[in-house]
């Protein structure tokens, strides 16, 4: 059977990038399962969150899925006040991608700032969604910042319990 070529995945064979695509069952949307089921470690797999200061001033910022994204230090980060997440619908709304397939990668040159956690630099390479659920490509960290022009920023937390 031929995989799916999702938007992500020929824009890497276009510029000819390194990549792994995997599969999961695309009824998975938890970064933290989706981890589990590629057998990686879940601060190797990075989950897509768009979060705003104004609807027209919008972030794609990449984090482990073991972490959240801190608002207060995200805020701090781009220089503003305050910062707000996006809900699923609005998230959807804005990037025209479902909650679980949002890629970074997806959404170039669409007016999205582009932040990724320091934590990727701990990594040769990390996987996010291919900007469809169930899919996703594992790439390189300085390929990824390269292509997304992303800054490596201080952004996520632990998670609370």
């Amino acid at each position: 059977m031929a995989m799916k070529k999702t938007v992500v995945i020929r824009l890497l064979e276009g510029k000819k990038v390194v990549h792994q695509i995997c599969e999961y069952p695309t009824g998975i949307t938890d970064a933290t399962e989706v981890a589990h089921r590629l057998g990686v470690p879940p601060d190797q797999v990075f989950k897509t969150l768009v979060a705003y200061e104004q609807p027209e001033k919008k972030f794609l910022v990449m984090i482990p899925a073991n972490k959240q994204l801190d608002l207060k230090k995200l805020a701090k980060v781009v220089g503003v006040k305050k910062m707000k997440m996006a809900t699923h619908k609005e998230a959807e709304a804005f990037t025209g991608l479902q909650v679980g397939g949002i890629s970074a990668l997806a959404l170039l040159n669409r007016g999205f700032k582009m932040l990724l956690a320091q934590e990727a630099s701990g990594f040769d390479a990390v996987f996010i969604s291919a900007a469809e659920r169930g899919i996703n490509v594992k790439i390189g960290v300085n390929d990824l910042l390269k292509l997304t022009s992303a800054r490596l920023v201080d952004v996520a937390a632990e998670h609370e319990a």
